[in-house]
């Protein structure tokens, strides 16, 4: 594990310095181009019957990280807490009623028109998928990934209403699309659907314990902050209310992320202001920052380079480029006109429908879903229809998505 550790964090560090260097992307997309462009050119050269050691080398490395795993159960708790710390609270509680709206109401819709339209797209295309593993790709796509969002809406220059407004639906919808996505491999394992009253229990349950128990923490960890001043200390406390705040979470079967995202606004918010001198926030703030870089660097690194355990036959890459266009198209259904129909009641600057529509990234929590999926024939179709709308989505959507926002909203308000 330590040689796995060692070899993700230098290949990291040669990337990030490359595109740094030489290629000048955001560090979170710089680093998955290059690793993905790495990982494309290998293959090339071994179907040439060159490089194949090094191709058989890079594929033992990614064999040997469970991506799932290490996502959902070790960054993902860190990344969300870091992420939910730069939330301005005021903010958030102004706009809660169209960030609720989008988180749930918006990312079910999703769910079920994506599943819908793909379970009656891929039979055109010569794909068998059923229904269940259809809504299963529905839930595990539908939500905007807030490890992506977060990372590249920090030089998009969004007007800074609309940047709370996206920033917390990514952070929320990702609880609610992981719970979601939870009944439905229940369902496709078992063959039985559950009633519609289970589902909302079972929702309740896990996105609003998660919430309640997050904000327990996170009162709790102010509580100890407020009562020290050194630094290395609450430094400490924090980064352990995290990791064993998550993990209490998971054993109490209520949601992880939504925990973290719950005390991560209240401790960047109110122990940020109540509980920490400016030498301590200060250290505290640099510490998440390098966390949070660091990490998203390694997830994006270990995205590019799944590319070499996926297959990608021709129907299959035809149908990957089909599911990019649903849920784009699902997206624009859900959110964009929505949020179009009742700007006046929205209170978001003209245009905000658009970078809405095409802000909408997923990244390597999708991923990390597919590839939970018990293995078989359906579980390869999903991942690689996951994997074709992750890539276009950072690639084209975090390279486009500050163009959008210029031409959409203009600068920040």
């Amino acid at each position: 594990m330590l040689d796995v550790i060692a070899i993700c964090l230098v290949v990291t560090a040669i990337l990030a310095y490359v595109n740094h260097r030489f290629v000048g992307l955001p560090t979170t997309i710089g680093v998955m181009v290059t690793a993905l462009g790495l990982s494309l050119a290998l293959i090339g050269l071994d179907a040439l019957g060159i490089a194949h050691d090094l191709r058989l080398a890079e594929e033992s490395l990614v064999r040997s990280i469970d991506f799932s795993e290490v996502l959902l159960q070790g960054m993902l708790s860190l990344l969300l807490f870091a992420g939910a710390m730069h939330v301005d609270m005021a903010k958030l509680t102004a706009y809660r009623r169209q960030i609720v709206a989008l988180a749930v109401l918006s990312t079910m819709a999703s769910t079920l028109i994506v599943g819908v339209a793909m379970w009656l797209l891929l039979p055109l295309l010569g794909i068998g998928l059923p229904v269940s593993y259809c809504l299963l790709f529905g839930a595990l796509i539908s939500p905007t990934d807030p490890v992506a969002v977060i990372g590249i809406l920090k030089s998009a220059g969004a007007p800074k209403s609309l940047e709370v407004v996206i920033t917390g639906e990514s952070l929320f919808n990702d609880g609610v699309g992981v719970v979601l996505f939870s009944l439905l491999l229940a369902m496709a394992k078992s063959g039985v659907v559950p009633s519609l009253g289970t589902g909302l229990f079972v929702l309740l349950r896990e996105a609003g314990g998660g919430l309640a128990f997050g904000w327990a923490l996170g009162y709790g960890l102010f509580r100890l902050l407020r009562s020290v001043d050194q630094y290395q200390v609450e430094v400490l406390l924090t980064l352990a209310a995290v990791i064993g705040g998550y993990a209490l979470a998971s054993h109490l079967h209520i949601s992880g992320p939504l925990a973290m995202v719950s005390a991560g606004v209240m401790i960047g918010n109110r122990g940020r202001e109540h509980a920490m001198s400016d030498t301590t926030r200060r250290y505290v703030d640099m510490f998440w920052e390098l966390i949070d870089e660091i990490l998203n660097a390694v997830l994006f690194v270990l995205v590019g380079m799944e590319v070499l355990l996926i297959a990608f036959p021709g129907r299959i890459l035809l149908g990957g480029l089909g599911a990019t266009v649903v849920a784009l198209s699902a997206r624009l259904m859900t959110v964009g006109l929505p949020i179009a129909a009742m700007s006046h009641l929205v209170h978001l600057p003209a245009g905000s429908w658009k970078v809405l529509t095409w802000g909408g990234l997923r990244g390597g929590i999708s991923v990390a879903l597919a590839l939970s999926i018990p293995a078989g024939d359906a579980r390869n179709v999903v991942l690689a229809l996951t994997y074709t709308v992750v890539v276009w989505s950072i690639l084209v959507q975090g390279l486009t998505i500050a163009h959008v926002v210029k031409k959409a909203v203009g600068a920040r308000d």
